[in-house]
């Protein structure tokens, strides 16, 4: 999933998850009336960056299941004998805490470019928005997650073919039509300093927008991404890991994510 496709998921089913489509969770300090079975490291409630409260959250419980956890199990209290903070609140001399908003599933579909450049597969996939925000300084971070997806490849360069050979064809790995697997992937995208939070509606746009896209999400429930996918608006942190199982495939596992979670390797390789 590279960058260049972010403005074209197409949106073909709109399905909401609670009243209104949002499950608001305004978290503060508590005492603890659950365990939960995901405990993460105390250090993750003492940033006071949305970016490394998150990043914290994905080192703690892996990208592949960061990719498809429901996030809102992070905002469970930990079972403790003494008081805790929810996993969400961002340690500060004021802290009211911060506080999530999920939004969707949306059901979603979209071609797929390599590493090469052109399109190898159509994927489909559930979109989910949870939107973090340190209540403290106002400050926004949207996770999107990419859960239940698929995809169906086109005859072609594979995916990983230019990780480290440059294109048009890189290593000269290729793929076959119709090679069918599995997907799952995220985003990490923190708003500009300043943006205001203009709607909670549970569609994932509204007007003027016709489609639902991650632009069209940031820029119907929020200021300040107009420039987006480029800064001061845009992906810092992304995740996909594609699964194609035998098929005759000389390599049928591919990471495509940024730097930071070990850049891209493997393949859906059929020669």
């Amino acid at each position: 999933m590279t960058l260049r496709k972010l403005l074209v998921l197409t949106i073909t089913v709109l399905l909401v998850t609670s009243i209104s489509g949002i499950s608001g969770i305004a978290v503060t300090a508590r005492n603890p009336t659950t365990t939960t079975s995901l405990p993460l490291p105390t250090a993750c409630l003492t940033y006071t960056s949305l970016t490394d409260l998150v990043t914290c959250l994905i080192n703690t419980v892996g990208d592949d299941a960061f990719s498809t956890i429901d996030l809102s199990t992070l905002v469970n209290p930990v079972s403790s004998p003494t008081p805790v903070r929810h996993y969400v609140i961002l340690a500060s001399p004021s802290s009211s805490g911060a506080s999530t908003q999920h939004y969707g599933p949306y059901a979603s579909g979209s071609t797929d470019s390599g590493t090469c450049g052109p399109d190898w597969a159509t994927d489909t996939f559930n979109r989910h928005f949870t939107v973090f925000q340190n209540t403290d300084d106002g400050s926004f971070l949207v996770v999107e997650q990419f859960k239940d997806g698929s995809f169906v490849t086109m005859a072609g360069p594979s995916p990983g073919a230019c990780n480290t050979s440059p294109p048009p064809t890189g290593n000269g790995g290729t793929v076959a039509a119709g090679i069918t697997g599995d997907l799952h992937g995220y985003f990490v995208i923190p708003l500009p300093a300043g943006s205001v939070q203009t709607s909670t509606s549970s569609s994932c746009f509204v007007s003027p927008f016709i489609e639902c896209t991650t632009y069209s999400f940031l820029n119907s429930h929020f200021t300040g991404c107009t420039s987006y996918p480029n800064p001061p608006c845009s992906v810092t942190t992304f995740f996909f890991h594609y699964s194609a199982g035998d098929q005759q495939l000389i390599a049928h596992e591919w990471q495509n994510s940024s730097p930071d979670r070990g850049g891209n390797s493997g393949d859906i390789r059929s020669a």
